[in-house]
C-alpha cells in the first residue's frame, strides 16, 4: 500500500483505503481529491492506495468488486465504504460520519 498522508497511520487515526487500477480512468481522477483529502486530515486519517492489479489477494479479502473504490477502517474493522467515483464532498461527509471529534481536535504529531 501506498501511504499518501506523509506518516506512519498506526496511531488512534483512521485508515482510508483507496481500491484503484492504473487503467481506470475514474480512479485516476480522485487520486488529486484523495492526495488534498490525505493533507487536510492528516491528523485523524491515514489514506493508502492500493492497485487491485498489483495486489489482487488484498482486493479480494476487502471484497473489493468495482474500482475505484474507499475504504474506511477503525481498529481493523471496515466502517464504510464507497464504490464508483466520488467526489470530494462525498469522500468528506463518510469520514466525518465515522471518525469521532475527539481524533478531529488532536493536536498535530510531531517528527
Amino acid at each position: 500500500m501506498k501511504d499518501r498522508s506523509g506518516g506512519s497511520g498506526r496511531s488512534r487515526r483512521g485508515l482510508l483505503v483507496f481500491f484503484s487500477a492504473l487503467r481506470s480512468g475514474p480512479a485516476r481522477r480522485m487520486e488529486s481529491l484523495l492526495a488534498q483529502l490525505a493533507r487536510k486530515e492528516r491528523h485523524r486519517l491515514s489514506v493508502q492506495s492500493v492497485d487491485v492489479e498489483e495486489q489482487p489477494e488484498l482486493a479480494k479479502r476487502f471484497r473489493i468488486r468495482k474500482v475505484p473504490t474507499l475504504v474506511l477502517v477503525r481498529g481493523r474493522h471496515t466502517v464504510a465504504r464507497l464504490e464508483g467515483r466520488a467526489n470530494a464532498s462525498e469522500i468528506e461527509e463518510l469520514v466525518d460520519e465515522h471518525l469521532d471529534e475527539r481524533a478531529k481536535s488532536t493536536p498535530p504529531e510531531r517528527p
